[in-house]
């Protein structure tokens, strides 16, 4: 569900990795030319009523299908997790899960209502890089239970003026800028350094999202934005549109590398009985939801040095 999306080819790759077939395929654009690339056979669908049909009938006279998958625009996902559970398939479900941390309990009893499973892809948590600097921080935290890193994080992903017109703009479908951009970070660093104690939001603005997190063993300072301004000049002399950094203590932790087969290896994983489900998700999705609700309090305390960049 959501074929023609820009995250839609992830999944479908990791459906063919996986030796898996894609059965139907559902969006109301119809602009879905990838999908030759991965399974020219799939049946395609613009109408959700027609899409519903369709799963209706093959599965009163075919082998069920095992899994839907939910692409679609962040707004729609607990409904549309909620039709694949009903419709006796587990769903795996793009970030961020749903937008608001009730739906996770609405969906639990989904699940326990039809005894079938809600998966998430929150892919930085099989990333190696990050499961090695988890190890050693796990090690250095149990040598000393109280200590605290300072982490500063940094991510700019260029959008051009289709963003604020399209459903990513509007945060009553995309949850804002935190929850579009941010969730995967938010989750790695919660999943790594512990729950949130402090959450404190020092800008605001449909281009642009900054502030500072208190977790259990660390210090956040956290800069996101999809304005090009803001990228450092060094990094626009290159030719790129992006550019992400995260250092702790002061060092630079590298992770550029390693992307590309994250959504394969997210399925592969889901499909041997482990993935993340939606208690793994919760904690991110409370993160967001408590940025999305705060009011900004302006560069006052401890906030990212990028933020002195940002204009009014």
């Amino acid at each position: 569900m959501g074929a023609s999306g820009y995250i839609a080819p992830r999944h479908m790759k990791a459906i063919k990795e996986t030796n898996n077939e894609l059965v139907a395929a559902y969006d109301p654009y119809d602009g879905i030319g990838i999908i030759d690339s991965y399974f020219p056979n799939a049946y395609f669908f613009t109408e959700f009523e027609l899409f519903y049909n369709f799963i209706n009938e093959f599965n009163k006279n075919n082998t069920k299908i095992d899994y839907i998958s939910i692409a679609t625009p962040n707004y729609l996902h607990e409904p549309h997790i909620k039709f694949a559970l009903l419709n006796g398939a587990d769903a795996i479900c793009e970030k961020p899960l749903v937008l608001n941390p009730e739906e996770i309990e609405h969906l639990k009893k989904v699940e326990q209502e039809t005894g079938k499973k809600v998966y998430t892809i929150l892919q930085l948590r099989l990333h190696e890089s990050i499961l090695a600097l988890k190890y050693k921080i796990e090690k250095e935290i149990q040598q000393n239970p109280k200590k605290i890193y300072d982490i500063d994080l940094v991510y700019l992903t260029s959008r051009g003026k289709w963003y604020f017109v399209s459903w990513k703009g509007n945060e009553k479908k995309s949850g804002g800028l935190a929850t579009n951009i941010g969730i995967h970070f938010f989750d790695m660093l919660s999943w790594i350094f512990g729950p949130v104690e402090e959450s404190i939001v020092h800008i605001k603005q449909p281009d642009v999202n900054a502030g500072y997190l208190k977790l259990k063993n660390a210090r956040v300072r956290w800069f996101l934005s999809v304005n090009y301004d803001y990228i450092p000049d060094d990094v626009k002399a290159l030719g790129k549109r992006t550019f992400r950094s995260i250092t702790v203590n002061g060092e630079e932790f590298e992770f550029s590398e390693g992307f590309t087969e994250l959504h394969t290896k997210s399925y592969e994983d889901i499909l041997n009985d482990g993935g993340f489900g939606l208690d793994d998700a919760k904690n991110s999705i409370v993160i967001v939801s408590d940025i999305r609700n705060a009011t900004p309090i302006g560069l006052k305390g401890d906030y990212h040095p990028f933020c002195k960049k940002v204009r009014s």
